[in-house]
C-alpha cells in the first residue's frame, strides 16, 4: 500500500514498514533540533481510538484529534525524537536520514 503526503509532508517524510510497529513516519532528510515538522490534522472526536491525539487546552479540558495525515504514523519511543506542542510537532533533537520520527504517547499508550 503507497501512503500519500501533501507536498509539505513529503519534503521531511516517508511512510514505511516499522520495526517498532505496523507503518511508521521516517525522515527523508536530515532534520535539525527545533524544526517544526507538521500539524497533526483531523476532525475533532471524543471516541479514543488507534490515531487519536489527545491535547489538553488551557482549562484542563482534553481534546481529542483523529489523525488523517501522515503524523499518525508515528510511533512510539520512551527516547522520542519529536514531540507535539499541541497539534504542532517538532524535532527534538537532530533526526538522521531514514531515521523512524517517534514520539513518547505518554503514560497510557
Amino acid at each position: 500500500m503507497t501512503i500519500k503526503l501533501n507536498t509539505n509532508e513529503a519534503q521531511f517524510f516517508y511512510v514505511e514498514d516499522s520495526e517498532i510497529h505496523g507503518k511508521g513516519l521516517f525522515a527523508r532528510t536530515e532534520i535539525k533540533v527545533g524544526t517544526y515538522l507538521g500539524d497533526y490534522e483531523g476532525p475533532e472526536t471524543t471516541d479514543n481510538g488507534m490515531h487519536v491525539l489527545w491535547t489538553e487546552d488551557e482549562d484542563g479540558n482534553w481534546i481529542g484529534r483523529d489523525g488523517k495525515n501522515a503524523l499518525r504514523y508515528l510511533n512510539h519511543d520512551v527516547q522520542p525524537c519529536a514531540e507535539f506542542d499541541g497539534y504542532e510537532l517538532y524535532a527534538v533533537e537532530n533526526i538522521e536520514q531514514h531515521q523512524e520520527i517517534t514520539i513518547d504517547y505518554g503514560e497510557e499508550p
